[in-house]
């Protein structure tokens, strides 16, 4: 077969899969993911020679250091992916969950029930640990998964994705519930995001060039995340000692994720106190500013803003810095540049936090909280496959009830419509 009958065939597979799944209990498919885990470590040392290959190709390729060390296994890394499975085996299992239920006049009771997706396809860069993860968490929520990692990663992806379907065929499941596309060729992908009669939902993770790549060839449904132009507004309320806490973790933290500051919005009438205070802080860490006319004027060693700043999301230590008159101007320009990730409020005023979160559109808003916690380990959705600032069908942090959806249930005692 060629590489587009190959794909057909994979997705075909995972439809039928899907079937099956969807109806496994809760403890097979808990027993399914621990042992999962315990293979996984079991067969390390082979783990480890095959993740050798992608590192000898990166080098070769001349990957970064930091690329290098994002796909690099060890026996501590599989360790740790191998307890990220027993962490997903011990989250609430959320098929079947009936949601609601109400009497009708004529005594009908209707609900909704949580069901599975389907067939989910993720398309991914780098981490081979995500191979494991993202398997893990659609096989938990009833789901037949199709895994595309990248080239740079694919003997490391096709070692993981043996070990856990060595487990399927151990306890009798389709193994085609979980495929990794062997090909590297861009060719897959596009054929893959052609099968929208097989696959139920794409989700790409990497950077904003594959989500866009991802999003503009896809027949199919997709969660989409493109960046993170994560603001805080310091209130004329806030407390200096916890806004400069705040704003220091959330930019200084870790500077390269999607969750980090980006944007600060200062009030007017704590301009003059507060912005010498916090640009000092964070220029002692090596932050560089980037200010309005009011925030350069109390913060001399920052750079003039233009207007390329506001929607930028730097991934470094830069900040864009900006004075605004009001809460209506902090609000209006959050919902100007942001890209619907996460936003925070630093104030002693419960009218006006109340309001921030009201009337921000983004899919998490905060108060008084760095914007760090805008990840779903840290939010209590025990993982999350990724962050979608889209709104259908999910917004924000996806964990496992994000992997299912919801259908009508009737109960009648002979009841027909009138």
């Amino acid at each position: 077969m060629n590489i587009a009958e190959k794909i057909i065939k994979i997705a075909r597979d995972a439809r039928q899969a899907s079937l099956a799944m969807a109806r496994l209990s809760s403890g097979t498919k808990n027993t399914m993911l621990l042992k999962m885990a315990a293979a996984l470590e079991a067969g390390t040392e082979q783990l480890i020679s095959e993740n050798g290959k992608d590192l000898e190709a990166g080098r070769q390729k001349g990957l970064s250091a930091a690329m290098l060390d994002r796909l690099m296994l060890d026996q501590k890394r599989i360790h740790s992916i191998a307890n990220a499975l027993r962490e997903v085996a011990a989250l609430p299992d959320p098929v079947g969950e009936v949601t609601k239920m109400w009497r009708r006049p004529n005594d009908l009771m209707v609900g909704k029930m949580r069901i599975p997706l389907g067939v989910i396809g993720i398309i991914y860069e780098s981490r081979p640990n995500v191979t494991a993860d993202a398997a893990a968490l659609c096989l938990k929520a009833g789901n037949a998964v199709i895994l595309r990692g990248g080239s740079e990663a694919i003997h490391s992806n096709l070692a993981i994705a043996a070990v856990l379907q060595t487990v399927l065929k151990e306890l009798a499941i389709p193994e085609a519930a979980l495929s990794l596309i062997p090909f590297t060729e861009r060719e897959a992908v596009l054929e893959m995001l052609k099968q929208e009669e097989s696959i139920d939902l794409i989700i790409p993770r990497g950077g904003e060039s594959l989500i866009r790549f991802v999003v503009e060839n896809s027949r199919i449904p997709v969660i989409k995340h493109y960046k993170g132009v994560c603001h805080i507004f310091v209130d004329q309320s806030a407390d200096f000692d916890k806004a400069e806490r705040i704003i220091v973790n959330s930019k200084t933290q870790r500077p390269g994720v999607c969750n980090a500051l980006e944007t600060l919005l200062i009030h007017r009438e704590t301009a003059a106190e507060f912005i010498p205070r916090i640009a000092a802080t964070l220029s002692a860490l090596g932050v560089e500013m980037r200010g309005d006319e009011v925030f350069c004027r109390y913060a001399p060693n920052a750079k003039p803003a233009t207007e390329a700043d506001w929607p930028a999301e730097y991934l470094e230590l830069i900040l864009a810095c900006r004075v605004v008159d009001d809460i209506d101007a902090a609000i209006a320009h959050i919902n100007r540049y942001c890209s619907l990730h996460t936003e925070s409020i630093i104030t002693s005023d419960y009218g006006r936090a109340q309001r921030f979160i009201r009337e921000v559109n983004s899919s998490c808003v905060m108060v008084n909280a760095s914007t760090r916690f805008a990840d779903g380990g840290e939010l209590g959705l025990g993982a999350e496959i990724g962050i979608s600032t889209t709104k259908l069908h999910s917004f924000g942090p996806m964990g496992l009830e994000d992997l299912t959806t919801t259908k009508f249930i009737v109960y009648g005692d002979g009841q027909v419509r009138g």
